[in-house]
């Protein structure tokens, strides 16, 4: 497993794809509305992209599996939809809905990557507990995220947090390394394993991963759907999502995302 470290000078060009990523996050979470298809969101996400002069990651992407290129800019996952939603105008925002976007960037040859999960509207409690629950999964790994820590140790963290209150960490999706491809080594599991036991990550200043915890409110089962790319809970109950990037640095991480 050969893990890329990352210069100072790497870091601040991620910074800066990072910040464009958190732009147009802030952006679609501020004009998401009851009534709006998630099309519109992809179309504005496409226009602030090529104002910055960068280029979306996921569109085109090609579905291992299925050999199907991603068609949007962003990925929209709406309620039991956990990720690789796609945009479009047949699908409309409803007040009490639940939607991850996930939305990453490449600039001057450096990837940004993250996630968020928020509510139409108004939505039930569950919903809202739900989405705390995963954000504090991503809190707890930027803290304890540090040089010299075994990512193990991270992972066992949140995974419990998210099952003291029943939820489940999905298994088929992790997180990962992140720097001149969007995805890179090591894979970055939010969840512990014999796997990730026997070849335990140890956190090293310059790694730069892209976190992404990912929780059901159910079971941690998913299926695909017939489009190839949309991924959904099993027994049909809420999903939510978040991610940033994130830099290991002398005395902690950075959020280049933010």
């Amino acid at each position: 497993m050969a893990i890329t470290l990352r210069s100072r000078r790497e870091i601040e060009l991620m910074r800066k794809a990072g910040a464009i990523v958190a732009r147009v996050l802030s952006k679609l979470q501020e004009i998401a509305e009851p009534g709006m298809c998630t099309q519109k969101l992809d179309s504005v996400a496409a226009e602030i992209t090529s104002d910055a002069g960068a280029s979306a990651l996921f569109k085109g992407v090609r579905n291992p599996c299925a050999d199907i290129p991603f068609p949007g800019v962003i990925c929209t996952s709406l309620n039991e939809q956990l990720v690789h939603g796609i945009p479009s105008e047949e699908v409309i925002l409803r007040e009490g809905d639940i939607i991850s976007i996930d939305f990453g960037v490449k600039i001057d040859g450096y990837c940004g990557d993250s996630a968020l999960t928020f509510g139409i509207g108004e939505i039930p409690l569950y919903k809202q507990k739900l989405i705390k629950v995963t954000k504090e999964l991503l809190d707890i790994a930027i803290e304890e995220s540090a040089p010299d820590v075994k990512w193990s140790a991270v992972a066992g963290k949140m995974q419990s947090h998210a099952e003291s209150v029943g939820f489940s960490i999905v298994r088929d999706f992790v997180g990962h390394g992140i720097g001149r491809e969007m995805h890179e080594e090591p894979r970055v599991p939010n969840f512990v394993s014999d796997e990730l036991l026997d070849n335990d990550i140890i956190l090293t200043e310059g790694m730069v991963l892209a976190v992404e915890p990912m929780v059901n409110e159910g079971t941690c089962e998913v299926n695909t759907l017939e489009d190839g790319w949309t991924v959904v809970t099993k027994d049909k109950k809420c999903s939510a999502h978040f991610e940033h990037t994130i830099a290991v640095v002398e005395n902690g991480c950075e959020i280049l995302t933010q």
